[in-house]
């Protein structure tokens, strides 16, 4: 008698694919929205459990209107979850997408069926004109547009990296900009910029994501690249226009 084997490879798939639906790693739950999406689908909840969870700090200096503050990384964070009903969506955010990413990780595997996470986050949002609360209307701090300016008016090849403390990819990234910094002396000069105490000057620039490179010569900018970058793609981009 002559088996076939097509059927039950195709059996076995379809047992392997209903047994990988029901893996949490596989789960729908959570949805990464762009900024004119998240608004659209809040504004479809009234009452929407609206989540900021970056730190104190950083919600006192600006956030989402009807936010509420959960640091992720606080030691209390998987005890508020608890407190938020999981019948109902959840709308979750941080600075730029990382610390968001995690939480709606978190949100998902605890239950919640409807977790929608700010692609970007409220550097995005507020940098494209949305509308934000709670913006302290300070001077401005850190490096000047002038400063700036005269530090990229070289002849020389001038590379920028905006980062932050918080930011995982910045700080990894760290000491391979701090090597090439001291390899490329005398032939390009590289900066690092800490986003925190510069926000006005990235607004100024229209940096709306962290990390972020900007790549200048002869005073101009060249090219702009945000996101991790290994060794090899630092040294491309910089002998790119040598």
């Amino acid at each position: 008698m002559k088996i076939l084997a097509r059927p039950v490879s195709v059996g076995l798939a379809y047992v392997a694919f209903l047994f990988l639906g029901l893996l949490p790693g596989v789960s729908k739950a959570q949805k990464q929205l762009s900024i004119d999406e998240f608004e659209s689908k809040l504004s479809e909840y009234p009452n929407a459990q609206l989540l900021d969870v970056r730190t104190a700090a950083e919600y006192q200096d600006g956030h989402l209107k009807n936010s509420k503050n959960m640091d992720v990384k606080s030691a209390g964070f998987k005890e508020s979850i608890d407190d938020l009903d999981k019948s109902k969506p959840v709308f979750v955010y941080c600075l730029s997408g990382g610390r968001s990413s995690s939480a709606a990780k978190q949100l998902s595997e605890n239950g919640f069926s409807q977790v929608y996470d700010l692609k970007g986050g409220y550097l995005k949002w507020s940098t494209s004109g949305k509308t934000v609360d709670g913006v302290q209307h300070t001077a401005a701090k850190g490096m000047s547009k002038a400063d700036f300016t005269k530090l990229t008016s070289s002849s020389r090849i001038v590379l920028i990296d905006f980062y932050a403390k918080w930011c995982g990819p910045c700080i990894k990234m760290l000491p391979t900009v701090s090597k090439l910094k001291s390899e490329y002396r005398g032939r390009a000069t590289i900066e690092t910029v800490n986003y925190d105490p510069n926000k006005t000057l990235a607004k100024e620039l229209g940096i709306d994501e962290i990390p972020a490179f900007l790549l200048y010569k002869d005073a101009k900018l060249v090219t702009r690249k945000n996101g991790m970058m290994e060794e090899a793609d630092f040294r491309q981009l910089i002998e790119s226009v040598f």
